[in-house]
């Protein structure tokens, strides 16, 4: 960025001293002195300059690293292709009824490192750890989560196994003594499982786990020895029909929860009470208005197709779809596979839109299933007003994009936001229920 695209944190870092190198060229002026380079997590780490520092033997460091350092509470780390959010979310909100000190944050929220020095011993950390910020930690959290494990990033990682490498940092420094929790229903996380050094809980929607969280019928359940409440024995938690949230994928999110909170020693009655009263976060299945009998909903952060197909599976109901942005170097396949009989019309938009059509096209003729009806449009507000258009009473309108936001938007959230302003304009808002 430039110095006014900066604004009034140009004159904040001026005023502590700091040179600052800006404009489209500022990595060409990267080459000196420096006692230390501390990385955003999103820099891709194999640049040519980047690559000359560490040959000199400059040192490398992260802010999330700077905060493993310094933090002398309990860590619980959050990481997965999808659902790290709203798993952080809800554990937090668990921990917070229970009676240390909670503090949430790393990907999410307020960077913790500023306050780092001020969290007592005795509090839970939970934080939410993305692959980026992964890439450059050498230690691990005390209890370290791994939600799921679906491509995402390549065009930043490169490769599948670069990905799932960086996101097995989150359990590889651990000892004996920490633990790792592992999603039983997905296969790289069964792998990554074989190799955890520390003790390992599962959970599924799927079947009983030896130690961890299942679904048994309507029921949620969990198994994890030691902390108040926590005989070893096979306890419910609540029902499925208790989480508020749409979607197996939820469901999911809630067995997650579940398993870390039972590691803390929480006790079940305060899982089940935050279950009951989480509605979730914002820009994830975010119902934002309804119109004409139409629900429009919300979830920009479905940035890879993994996470929209997770979205579409939510609803019974039939689907308009906003698809498409920036272009990661992902596959469409799945979510084209995931579109017959669920969506009736994709309204696509985007770098992107192209690449799904194309996937949708060739899913069409491989398998014989009806396509969705394509609409190609230019911006969001168009896509809006297309999806409304094309809608029927009953029907869902979903922004699930399955890309980032960088074509068009500075992030999902912009994006979202600017969908919900968008509704606003011919439907009634949503209001949660207190």
């Amino acid at each position: 960025k430039t110095e006014a695209a900066l604004d009034k944190t140009t004159d904040e870092l001026k005023a502590l001293g700091v040179r600052l190198v800006l404009g489209p060229d500022y990595l060409s002026q990267l080459d000196g002195p420096w006692d230390a380079v501390v990385l955003t997590p999103g820099m891709p780490k194999n640049i040519p300059v980047l690559q000359r520092l560490r040959e000199r033997g400059v040192p490398f460091f992260s802010e999330i690293g700077l905060f493993f350092s310094l933090c002398k509470a309990r860590i619980v780390g959050i990481t997965g292709s999808s659902g790290k959010t709203t798993t952080t979310t809800l554990i937090g909100e668990m921990l917070r009824r229970g009676q240390q000190p909670v503090y949430v944050g790393g990907n999410i929220g307020r960077p913790l490192v500023e306050v780092a020095e001020e969290i007592p011993p005795d509090a839970w950390v939970v934080l939410e750890l993305s692959s980026f910020q992964l890439e450059m930690l050498d230690q691990s959290p005390h209890i370290a989560l791994v939600t799921n494990v679906t491509p995402n990033h390549l065009d930043v990682h490169e490769t599948m196994d670069a990905y799932i490498a960086a996101k097995r940092r989150i359990y590889e420094f651990q000892t004996a003594a920490d633990v790792a929790v592992f999603n039983g229903d997905d296969d790289t996380t069964r792998q990554m499982a074989a190799a955890s050094p520390g003790t390992q809980l599962s959970f599924s929607r799927r079947g009983e786990q030896e130690a961890g969280a299942w679904v048994d019928g309507d029921h949620i359940v969990v198994r994890v020895s030691g902390g108040e409440g926590n005989s070893g024995e096979p306890t419910v938690v609540c029902r499925r029909s208790d989480i508020v949230l749409p979607g197996e994928h939820n469901v999911e999110n809630v067995l997650a929860a579940v398993t870390v909170a039972a590691a803390c020693g929480l006790d079940v009655e305060h899982m089940r009470a935050a279950v009951a009263e989480f509605t979730g976060v914002r820009h994830r299945l975010e119902l934002v208005g309804q119109w004409n009998g139409v629900r429009f909903y919300n979830d920009s952060i479905a940035t890879s197709p993994a996470r929209a197909v997770a979205g579409i599976r939510a609803f019974s109901a039939p689907i308009v779809l906003i698809a498409g942005g920036y272009d990661k170097q992902l596959p469409f396949d799945e979510l084209a596979a995931a579109l017959p009989g669920r969506v009736h019309t994709v309204v696509l938009l985007g770098a992107t839109a192209g690449k799904i059509e194309q996937a949708i096209e060739a899913h069409t003729e491989k398998t014989g299933a009806a396509p969705p009806r394509i609409v190609r449009v230019a911006s969001l507000d168009e896509a809006v007003e297309q999806a409304r258009l094309a809608a029927h009473p009953g029907d869902v309108v979903l922004l699930s994009p399955a890309c980032a936001s960088y074509d068009m938007f500075p992030n999902f959230e912009v994006r979202g936001d600017r969908f919900r302003e968008l509704t606003a304009r011919f439907a009634e808002p949503h209001v949660a229920a207190k």
